[in-house]
């Protein structure tokens, strides 16, 4: 695929990055952005040598949300289409087996917060604001707000969904709907460094964990872990597995193989 909206990029040791690229328009997203961010998570996640992918943002601002210069002139079908197309990505990082890292700067809002919720894992700005902006505009992030919800719970989330107000990082931190908040000259190498100590942990073991978390999200408590036993009693049969117990053993350091 030709790919204009987004930048692909192969890092230093077993790590990717994905960075949308419409800076004059705060990175918001049209479908061909959508598309092209989706078929890059896609494309990085059948990499082999990629383990760890990060996704961030050109310009000013992570993302801004959605291009409502393409709101206009559609039918409820169109539209559904239209909005699917703009949360697809959602979707396909809970479904890919490398973890998916957001890298946020200045503002994440509307479906921009949605990404950040649907990453794996994010990394943000000390001056980072978020927020599920498109009640100010008379619509609605009632997509968007189903990541965000599993992250942050139900009152905390309908809040956000109602008011449209931007939270602060420190404030996202609190809710656990980032990880970690580092100042901004440091977000691009606190970053990489994060995705590269993720890297360097065993595939096999971190994509087993990943898919396994999402499979039994939903699952009754008792059937949720009998799945996780099955899963762990799996990757035991893995050489990755026992290499890493002998590594630890024989104090040194692992030689991952599997992927």
């Amino acid at each position: 695929m030709n790919y204009e909206k987004v930048i692909m990029e192969t890092l230093e040791d077993h790590v990717a990055r994905v960075t949308l690229n419409r800076p004059e328009s705060l990175n918001t997203f049209d479908g061909q952005m959508a598309r092209e961010l989706d078929n890059a998570l896609q494309e990085f996640d059948l990499d082999r040598d990629v383990r760890v992918i990060i996704v961030r943002g050109s310009g000013k601002v992570f993302c801004a949300g959605i291009d409502v210069k393409e709101l206009s002139g559609k039918s409820a079908m169109e539209y559904r289409e239209w909005v699917e197309k703009m949360e697809r990505p959602f979707i396909t990082i809970s479904k890919m087996k490398t973890p998916v890292i957001a890298q946020v700067h200045g503002v994440a809002a509307a479906n921009g917060m949605g990404l950040v919720a649907a990453a794996d894992l994010a990394i943000v700005s000390e001056d980072a604001r978020m927020g599920l902006t498109a009640i100010k505009v008379g619509l609605n992030c009632v997509g968007p707000v189903v990541a965000v919800a599993r992250s942050v719970g139900r009152k905390k989330a309908l809040e956000m969904l109602l008011y449209g107000d931007l939270i602060s990082a420190p404030e996202a931190l609190s809710l656990g709907l980032i990880n970690r908040v580092v100042p901004l000259d440091q977000l691009d190498e606190e970053t990489k460094t994060w995705a590269t100590t993720l890297a360097h942990k065993s595939p096999i073991a971190v994509q087993m964990a990943k898919q396994a978390f999402y499979t039994s999200e939903d699952m009754d408590y008792e059937k949720q872990f009998a799945y996780m036993n099955e899963v762990f009693a799996r990757l035991c049969t893995t050489e990755d597995a026992k290499e890493g117990v002998a590594a630890f053993l024989e104090k040194r350091k692992p030689e991952w193989k599997e992927r």
